[in-house]
């Protein structure tokens, strides 16, 4: 999935410059957990081939879906609904579902997949490591526009917030950990000890101090490994600056785009509205100013006004602990343009007990993937075959 061309050719032949004056092209990468007719986590074999982009995550029992680089969120909707049909035609074939639950809930028992790259990681973050494999999350990739690629990233750095908008777990392990559990898991406790791998990083002042945090990470990762009892080679083999670090929002070089990684996983139609808003909200710059300043943010047609970075991070806490529930949180999405009364974060609807037993995150798994499927039907309902479909 790469953007990086002088001039591209979308999904329907139209050509698309990249000097600002374009569509601003997305795509999405979205993980689901697998599992069977009972409810248990089994591994997507099957699955793998049903549509282009289905992919295998480091983790056993979870299955990710990507999409090609799309000029519109018409196109993005078209293709990720169309990947998901016949993904989820072949699993009723096999008698499996998609979860769209942002953990198992439940205290699990999730395998890796082995390869050289995760045993790095576990010498690297240590038993800690082990959180990141109760996660499952959606990653929103925009093209970079030359000459803004840094405002891109800083927008995106503003609105991390938004992550309450698609809180779909507050339980791990059993028990209840925050409004988003996930984001809790990555950023405060599997990279507690490393915390320059999974922390939100302050705004950059331009693409040569972004190289510079990735060079300065990477050494430091390498250097832990090393420290670690692992061969420098195989480190350097597995790892480079830009895939060493795991920071919410990043300059993605290998495909010319600004990656916004902080999402859950969701319902498809919660995930698109989500990546619209998102893609939207950084579109705004081609025709605005971004400005650093204050505690509140603003938007306006000429002006992005983002909030100091340690204002961000209030307002990111207050994202992870309390979603949606908290007004802080509210209030600001709503200044920076987004419509929070739209959305409706699963986690806040499955919360409220301080406990999950394993026959009851069996049967909220299957009640979530039966929701689903109901989503994909509709909107294939909606907008009738695809295009594939009709040239068939």
């Amino acid at each position: 999935m790469s953007f990086s061309a002088a001039h591209r050719v979308g999904r329907h032949g139209t050509a698309v410059s990249v000097d600002g004056s374009g569509p601003l092209r997305r795509s999405l990468e979205v993980e689901y957990w697998v599992v069977d007719e009972e409810g248990r986590l089994v591994e997507p074999d099957g699955l793998l081939g049903a549509a282009d982009g289905t992919e295998r995550e480091f983790v056993e029992p979870i299955l990710e879906i990507k999409t090609s680089p799309c000029e519109t969120t018409a196109e993005l909707r078209e293709e990720l609904y169309e990947r998901l049909g016949a993904v989820l035609g072949r699993a009723d074939e096999l008698g499996r579902g998609l979860v769209p639950l942002a953990t198992p809930m439940s205290e699990e028992t999730v395998e890796e997949l082995d390869s050289e790259r995760t045993r790095v990681q576990n010498r690297v973050v240590g038993d800690d490591f082990r959180y990141v494999r109760h996660c499952a999350g959606t990653h929103v990739h925009v093209e970079q526009r030359p000459g803004r690629e840094i405002d891109q990233l800083n927008a995106l750095v503003a609105i991390d917030p938004a992550l309450a908008l698609a809180n779909t777990s507050s339980y791990f392990d059993g028990r209840r950990l925050a409004a988003g559990a996930r984001s809790k898991l990555y950023r405060r406790m599997a990279y507690g000890d490393v915390p320059h791998q999974g922390e939100l990083w302050c705004y950059a002042g331009d693409t040569r101090e972004w190289s510079r945090r990735l060079e300065r990470r990477f050494e430091e990762f390498l250097t832990t490994a090393v420290d670690a009892g692992v061969d420098r080679a195989a480190v350097e083999s597995n790892f480079a600056p830009e895939s060493a670090v795991w920071t919410p929002v990043q300059l993605r070089e290998c495909f010319s785009t600004v990656e916004w990684r902080s999402p859950d996983n969701a319902l498809p139609s919660q995930v698109l509205r989500l990546a619209d808003d998102v893609a939207g909200f950084v579109e705004r710059l081609d025709n605005a100013e971004l400005r650093i300043e204050g505690k509140t943010g603003s938007v306006s047609d000429e002006t992005v006004v983002v909030p100091e970075f340690d204002a961000v991070l209030e307002y990111v806490d207050a994202a992870i602990e309390e979603g949606l529930e908290s007004e802080a949180v509210r209030s600001y999405l709503d200044r920076m343009g987004f419509n929070v009364d739209a959305y409706a974060p699963v986690t806040h609807e499955i919360d409220g007990r301080e406990t999950v037993s394993p026959e009851e995150a069996r049967e909220i798994r299957l009640t979530h993937a039966e929701r689903l499927e109901r989503d994909v039907r509709s909107a294939r309902r909606r907008s009738g075959p695809s295009a594939r479909e009709r040239t068939d």
